[in-house]
């Protein structure tokens, strides 16, 4: 088990103060917390780099389809015509 001293001496490697361990501990907490938050930013960014070419993949399919659909009821409306429905 640590004693209090030993605690202090972690606390000064980790975050270069002797105060407190309750201060070494609020140190500890904002590092680990700074390394959070470069995590989560870092994390997105990466996410969103890899969901973008999806995304236009989509849009580009869908408006493929939208003008397929237009030229299928136009050949559709000839058709009937020919037919004479």
């Amino acid at each position: 088990m640590l004693n209090d001293e030993d605690k202090r001496w972690f606390a000064a490697q980790i975050c270069g103060t002797q105060d407190s361990v309750g201060a070494s501990i609020a140190c500890y907490e904002q590092r680990i917390g700074a390394r959070l938050e470069r995590f989560q930013t870092t994390l997105l960014a990466e996410f969103q780099r890899w969901a973008l070419p999806i995304s236009n993949d989509e849009r580009s399919h869908s408006d493929a389809l939208r003008t397929t659909d237009l030229e299928l009821e136009a050949l559709q409306g000839r058709v009937e015509k020919l037919e004479g429905k």
